[in-house]
């Protein structure tokens, strides 16, 4: 089983599809004709400048699985399940395929998502569509560097690949969530940057983290970011945020993707940023992002993928 390149290197763009069948018999064999060409399409557009970069992963959600996969669904795929704490809630909306498409350039992006939606037509409702960008050093539009935590080298495959021993079905997959966050970028740049500081958990120049708070304090968003299992084994997954925004339209976020070969890690983390460690002490980024979307996908091997128009 070939995985899909889902460890493939942050770009300077993206474009965030997410869609929902009609789920009808004959919506079901267009979309699974789509899927089989997607490689096909990557070929198509990437021939004109191969240093471009394009691609593009395709997640699969719970509720299409069945129908368009007809093979056991991999053992932790489900509905992204809405996590609600005392002040803020991861919402979850609806989706039943999501296209991560990359590209060093946005036009790539673009055609590429021109071709697909050709193939997909009426068998999809558009749910959400986000074009990100890379923002100076890859930060976020809080002026903190993003993704520092991700896992490097060998290291990349064994946090994201499914292996056999985990699911035999669902090998050379990766679990992903999708979150869609608006910025309140006023309140947030009213604020010093010691405190700006104080809830990321690192300094805003240079990257250094932050000491954690002692236990039952206040932990900040790197630290509530961090799951560890009962026995001290901290769990990572790939992150490859992108911001997005338009500053005549007052619009400032970042939509958070995490791939995972665990998906109970990413959940897990979403209970601690909401509901709190210890409970009533959320994430204090929530004060100033909020989500409006919440979607979960599993990401099949590429070979299965080019199987499903047989």
């Amino acid at each position: 089983m070939n995985p899909q390149p889902v460890d493939a290197p942050l770009t300077t763009s993206a474009t965030f599809l997410v869609v929902s069948a009609t789920h009808t018999s004959d919506s079901i064999r267009k979309i699974r004709k789509a899927l089989s060409k997607v490689n096909g399409i990557i070929k198509n557009v990437s021939i004109r400048h191969p240093a471009a970069n394009l691609t593009c992963i395709v997640g699969i959600g719970a509720s299409v699985w069945d129908s368009l996969m007809k093979l056991p669904r991999p053992a932790e795929l489900h509905a992204f399940p809405e996590v609600r704490g005392a002040t803020h809630t991861a919402v979850s909306t609806p989706g039943d395929l999501l296209f991560h498409i990359r590209s060093e350039r946005r036009d790539f992006c673009f055609e590429f998502e021109r071709q697909l939606m050709d193939l997909l037509g009426d068998a999809v409702k558009m749910e959400d569509t986000t074009v990100g960008f890379r923002y100076f050093d890859a930060r976020d539009l809080l002026g903190f560097i993003d993704g520092t935590a991700n896992p490097v080298g060998p290291d990349v495959q064994d946090t994201v690949l499914i292996t056999e021993s985990d699911d035999t079905y669902a090998a050379g997959g990766s679990y992903i969530v999708v979150q869609k966050y608006l910025h309140n970028l006023k309140s947030w740049q009213a604020l010093s940057t010691e405190r700006q500081e104080t809830i990321i958990g690192r300094t805003k120049i240079d990257n250094i983290e932050l000491d954690d708070a002692e236990e039952g304090q206040q932990q900040s968003h790197k630290t509530l970011a961090t799951l560890e299992d009962k026995n001290g084994n901290e769990h990572d997954i790939l992150r490859d945020n992108m911001p997005f925004g338009s500053p005549g339209s007052d619009e400032f976020g970042t939509y958070f993707i995490g791939y995972s070969r665990k998906l109970w890690v990413i959940e897990g983390m979403m209970e601690r940023m909401f509901i709190g460690n210890p409970p009533g002490l959320h994430d204090r980024i929530l004060d100033f992002s909020t989500p409006v979307t919440g979607s979960t996908f599993f990401a099949p091997p590429t070979s299965l993928l080019e199987q499903l128009d047989a």
